[in-house]
């Protein structure tokens, strides 16, 4: 039987720390698997969090403490990591874009591209699986779609 663990944001981010440490971490989908192994419950977005908290850098080996003498992967914003790693499909309507995730992803995607500030983009409204974005016009979407797509390689 799991037993939950009282969410202490510093107990958490110290095990992840740790689990980081002792070995290879490839996403942050495999990282809250661990941590829930652990009997922290969370979402993928606390995820997410802890990891810019704790500054982790993710590497072709996968998360690792930032230590200054390591490079992230390189060309990648917040955005496109995050796009890279959990957007699925973007699929275009008139001037919106529906753009499906991993479960529990689409509200920390839809944070991301929102910072990165796109004149194209009018707003985005993120759920569980699924990120809404509204452009001005049908041209508008196209072009955010293929900057959407591009992350995604």
């Amino acid at each position: 039987m799991l037993t939950v663990k009282p969410m202490s944001k510093l107990s958490r981010q110290n095990l992840i720390l740790d689990l980081v440490q002792q070995g290879t971490v490839a996403n942050q989908e495999q990282l809250r698997k661990m941590l829930l192994r652990q009997g922290f419950d969370v979402t993928q977005a606390t995820v997410s969090r802890d990891i810019n908290e704790l500054a982790l850098v993710k590497t072709p080996d996968g998360y690792s403490v930032s230590h200054g003498d390591q490079q992230a992967e390189p060309g990648y914003h917040s955005a496109g990591r995050l796009v890279r790693e959990f957007v699925i499909e973007v699929r275009e309507a008139q001037n919106l874009l529906v753009i499906k995730t991993a479960t529990g992803s689409a509200q920390p995607v839809a944070a991301a591209i929102d910072s990165e500030g796109w004149a194209e983009i009018v707003g985005t409204v993120g759920g569980d699986d699924t990120i809404l974005v509204i452009s001005q016009n049908k041209k508008n979407a196209h072009r955010i779609s293929l900057r959407v797509k591009g992350m995604m390689q």
